[in-house]
């Protein structure tokens, strides 16, 4: 017996239970408090819980998909896109799949560049899924709203857009709003015991990390007769830099914000590189580049080497080498080798629905709520901080990025209106823009 609980008395126990009772009081208010801070769901009366979707792509019925896999009272109401054909294939879809859930009527369905406004109405829950360039107008408009937000990566494409989405992520911390980042790594059973690990000392002390994504080319949509180039390119979105940012924001940040959660969500210092265009040879592949090698440098000396590429018949290999000082971890084979080896072997649910059980369970007050808007504002930051340095051939300070005045808003969303120019970045004589 430990001596010290020997000499207990009765007293003693007597005030243990006192200061138990007075914990559980004090966690009782605690928790009613977050309940209470948590914004209702059902104002209608209903056990229902009303999601909208903006962005009808693949990626987007998936995470519709995931919310109502999430929880039963989980309803889709609403629909938003761009384009009608969109639309109509997936309400179409999802009504097959999912046909007590998915309520959407065809007054439900909004096309043209204002219809995320009437999708956010609707909803208790929005699931934002179009391309990145329109991120910070949807993540602004659902906060003004007070609606919870679950939001695909990046969250913007110039360091303007960036800014704003900060900015309202801090404003949905101030209403109660959870904010449900798309970033799924992070999400990821085996890659967050990795990184506990990591963080534990499992491989000594973090020397510097290796990203590689190389890959094969994505989709791309042939110009259709008598289409206008705004047209075009917001159909064809992927590959013009001011729509998509460029693959190395809206693929390749997946590996970049593993860096950044491997330096504890603080940014590097500075980044220089090197990228170009080799598959991508004429202006019908639009303005980005095929290839990237960047180097990030962070304030303790550790540095991250990042490379992507999307190249037909190259070697392809999408993971994470983290080196220290007493061994190697791989953080998408959630292996480490080295003095202390060790392999994931444990239950795993997949990281796409593991996203959303949670944003609903925070909707719902069944955990503290959550916001990541901070490391996807950072993360989103950081990769067109590479972007940047080899359109330009320049070193650019993490500093020079945040304050940059960049913003790839075209003159007016209309179908009708200019389409930004498509012109390649040149290392070299492209610059980037800095604050005097």
């Amino acid at each position: 017996m430990n001596p010290d609980t020997s000499k207990m008395t009765h007293d003693d126990d007597a005030s243990n239970r006192r200061q138990f009772l007075k914990s559980a009081a004090t966690a009782g208010t605690a928790a009613a408090t977050m309940l209470a801070s948590v914004p209702r769901v059902h104002a209608d009366g209903s056990d229902q819980i009303r999601v909208g979707l903006i962005g009808c792509g693949g990626r987007g019925r998936g995470a519709a998909l995931n919310a109502m896999d999430a929880d039963p009272r989980v309803r889709l109401v609403a629909l938003g896109d761009l384009f009608e054909e969109s639309l109509s294939s997936a309400r179409q879809q999802m009504r097959q799949q999912r046909p007590e859930q998915v309520t959407v009527t065809e007054d439900d369905c909004f096309s043209g560049f204002d219809n995320f406004q009437a999708v956010i109405e609707q909803s208790d829950v929005v699931l934002l899924t179009a391309p990145p360039h329109y991120r910070p107008d949807h993540i602004e408009a659902a906060v003004a709203a007070g609606k919870h937000i679950f939001c695909e990566k990046p969250v913007a494409t110039d360091p303007v857009g960036v800014a704003r989405v900060r900015q309202a992520c801090q404003k949905a911390d101030e209403k109660g709003l959870n904010v449900v980042s798309g970033l799924c790594w992070r999400y990821d059973q085996g890659v967050r015991e990795t990184m506990d690990r990591i963080f534990a000392g499992q491989i000594g002390k973090v020397i510097s990390s290796q990203a590689n994504y190389l890959t094969g080319p994505v989709w791309i949509r042939p110009r259709r007769p008598d289409e206008s180039e705004m047209h075009y390119q917001c159909r064809n979105w992927y590959y013009f830099n001011w729509l998509s940012g460029d693959h190395i924001v809206e693929q390749f940040i997946h590996s970049l914000d593993k860096a950044m959660w491997l330096h504890h969500d603080q940014p590097p210092v500075m980044a220089y590189g090197m990228g170009g265009r080799m598959l991508r040879s004429d202006l019908t592949q639009g303005d980005i580049y095929d290839s990237f090698a960047v180097v990030y440098e962070w304030a303790d000396g550790t540095r991250t080497h990042a490379y992507t590429r999307q190249i037909r018949g190259c070697m392809n290999q999408t993971e994470d080498f983290v080196y220290g000082s007493e061994g190697k971890a791989l953080l998408l084979k959630h292996s480490i080798d080295g003095a202390d080896p060790w392999k994931f072997d444990g239950p795993k649910l997949s990281m796409y629905q593991q996203e959303h059980n949670e944003l609903f369970e925070a909707v719902l007050g069944k955990r503290p709520r959550i916001n990541n808007g901070g490391y996807m504002c950072d993360s989103t930051l950081m990769a067109i901080l590479g972007r940047e340095v080899c359109y330009s051939g320049q070193l650019i300070t993490w500093e020079q990025a945040v304050s940059s005045p960049q913003d790839l808003r075209p003159e007016s969303y209309d179908f009708d209106a200019p389409a930004p120019e498509v012109k390649v970045p040149k290392p070299g004589v492209y610059k980037f823009p800095v604050s005097v």
